[in-house]
């Protein structure tokens, strides 16, 4: 029995999911929404009940796996980032048509802000394209009991639905009281009907008009109509609120004095927004604002520009997160009240890089050092970071570091000297969309380096597994793909492995990689070094920690600390010296061939091995 205790969002969400009998989770790691299926598979462990959990290679393999699990009759669910959607949004558009057997619920987690992003998009606009419905929580708590609702709604109208928290929503936390998990055992049966569920387009076309009459069936769901949140106010004027806004909102309305005066109404659908809703609020009201993240979805479909104040009439800020100031300067307006003056943040942050000793840092100086005049497009990751260290140039979106120097080669290949292209992307990004753009290069001889950088893990998420590792979602053994195999079976003739920490060696390759290229295509360079803060790894590094110091003979030039930017490595300008942060050192080494001048030497007692 799963106790009452203290939840992170994602952590309610996959007990939701373990309580309303969902029995195949997937996912793509991405954050914020990566805790649902590792708390789905810590709950899996605990209450030991046959459920498969899966990290999959991407989102839309994820999410194909879930499906077929609702067509064969089980309740399944499948979670992602909104950008993952993206890569997801071929298989929702035509699952929208075919319909699910199966409760099947595709929880998108949107950025606003964006915290750890690409974009701020919002994944109702997707729904809306698909034509599913989209359900808004406001806290973790309501996450955990919109599931429920998901897949009733799934259920009743065979249809997938999409449940959209937000950063605010995952990575908060609340008292949660679980409620009883019970196993029913599902019968689980695959009906053939290639009318549906290979249906031609002719097929496709009666199938789109049976979707509409769902949606309009679903806009009268009586469990998921507006909440009217304040009985006892009448005014003139209503506030419409949305998703974490609405939870803000609440108490914010409480504190302007205006919970008793200005009706209030949350949203938990918000598309396909409730009909008999829409027509209240038109012949109800003379002024209605609209709150919410982070596109107007619910303003759109009220569609009246005289009385609707929300995104479309810039009410409400077009781009970033709702804070509660926000929120409260946006309904003081309204309510024709003075605005609150807010005070920007008093410190500025701090710049964030890599951490001390991570294997990235080193391949990335190697790079700059064997193509200082190079183009570096790079990819999604923690080693985003070589932004940094002037060794990232661009970045798109998930293995687009592939396709991008294949695109930089054709745009300079006339010129009388084309830079070199090194491109970066994580091992990880490699599995989930680098292996077609490889392959695309092969074929057609483009002239790049591309460095793989194999830390062994999904490092930026919080360490999930990749194919290369053998392990699943729940820690059990697994079949491993190793990426040198794969990178030879995409064509590619030149593939070495080399550990960044050995940087000297690690250099001279990527001289040799780029090289080859120019004459002979891609070239593939893997780094590889385990991440050190992975704690599920289970394999050590061959690289014993080194033990080193700043000799006399440092003047301070700060080229270490410009150029290499370890945090362990500290420039007191004062003593114009560089000195080395003994807590945050973990021994790499890295830095000895890094200083111009040799000034970072081993210890004198140090007989470990070090940088070679």
């Amino acid at each position: 029995m799963i106790k009452r205790r203290l939840m992170l969002g994602n952590e309610a969400i996959a007990l939701g999911l373990m309580e309303n009998g969902c029995t195949m989770a997937t996912s793509y790691p991405g954050t914020p929404a990566s805790e649902i299926l590792a708390s789905f598979a810590a709950l899996q462990k605990e209450e030991s009940m046959p459920r498969h959990v899966q990290w999959a290679v991407n989102e839309k393999i994820a999410f194909e796996i879930a499906y077929a699990g609702s067509m064969s009759g089980l309740r399944t669910a499948v979670s992602m980032k909104q950008v993952g959607l993206n890569v997801a949004s071929d298989s929702l558009m035509s699952a929208a048509y075919l319909g699910v057997t199966g409760g099947f619920v595709v929880i998108s987690a949107d950025d606003p802000g964006p915290h750890s992003s690409q974009t701020e998009q919002d994944s109702r606009l997707m729904a809306m394209m698909a034509k599913i419905p989209v359900l808004d929580p406001d806290s973790p708590l309501q996450a955990k009991e919109m599931v429920a609702t998901a897949f009733e709604l799934s259920e009743t109208f065979e249809i997938p639905v999409m449940l959209r928290p937000t950063t605010r929503v995952c990575h908060a936390r609340q008292d949660i009281q679980p409620g009883n998990i019970q196993w029913h055992p599902r019968e689980i049966d695959f009906q053939k009907d290639p009318a549906r569920w290979a249906a031609t387009p002719k097929f496709r076309f009666h199938l789109h008009q049976a979707l509409e009459k769902k949606l309009d069936a679903i806009a009268g769901y009586p469990k998921t109509a507006p909440v009217r949140l304040n009985a006892g106010a009448n005014a003139s004027k209503a506030v419409i609120v949305s998703g974490v806004a609405a939870g803000h909102a609440k108490e914010i309305m409480k504190d302007l004095n205006l919970w008793d005066r200005i009706p209030m109404y949350q949203i938990l659908q918000p598309f396909p927004l409730h009909k008999d809703f829409a027509a209240h609020m038109i012949d109800t009201y003379d002024e209605i604002l609209v709150v919410e993240e982070t596109t107007g979805i619910i303003e759109m479909q009220l569609a009246d520009r005289h009385r609707i104040k929300g995104k479309l009439t810039r009410s409400v800020p077009r781009v970033g997160e709702l804070l509660p100031e926000t929120i409260q300067n946006i309904i003081s307006e309204f309510a024709g009240m003075d605005p609150v003056e807010i005070d920007g943040p008093s410190d500025p942050g701090v710049r964030p890089t890599l951490c001390a000793g991570c294997p990235h840092r080193a391949a990335f100086f190697a790079i700059k050092k064997a193509a200082p005049k190079g183009i570096y497009p790079s990819d999604i990751g923690c080693y985003t970071l070589g932004l940094n260290l002037g060794a990232v140039d661009t970045v798109l979106c998930m293995g687009a570091a592939v396709s991008q120097a294949a695109g930089f080669y054709h745009a300079f290949k006339h010129e009388k000297k084309p830079p070199d292209i090194v491109a970066t992307i994580g091992d990880s990004t490699f599995f989930h969309a680098g292996v077609p753009a490889l392959i695309d290069a092969v074929v057609q001889k483009v002239s790049f380096v591309l460095v793989i950088l194999d830390n062994r893990t999904t490092a930026m998420t919080g360490n999930q597994p990749t194919p290369a590792v053998g392990m699943g979602a729940g820690g059990e053994l697994l079949e491993s793909v190793e990426i040198e195999a794969l990178v030879k079976g995409c064509g590619v003739k030149f593939c070495r492995v080399e550990d960044p920490y050995n940087l000297n060696e690690f250099i001279s390759l990527l001289k040799d990689a780029v090289k080859y290229s120019r004459e002979n295509g891609p070239a593939v360079v893997i780094s590889r070094h385990p991440c050190l803060i992975d704690r599920l790894r289970k394999e050590k590094p061959a690289h014993r920690p080194v033990k080193v110091e700043v000799s006399d003979e440092c003047d301070g030039c700060g080229f270490c600390v410009n150029h290499f930017e370890c945090p362990a490595l500290v420039l007191d300008e004062e003593a114009e010296q560089v000195n080395i942060d003994p807590i945050l050192c973990n021994g790499c080494g890295v830095c000895i061939g890094v200083c111009p001048k040799n000034s970072i030497k081993k210890k004198g007692n140090d007989h470990s091995e070090s940088t070679k």
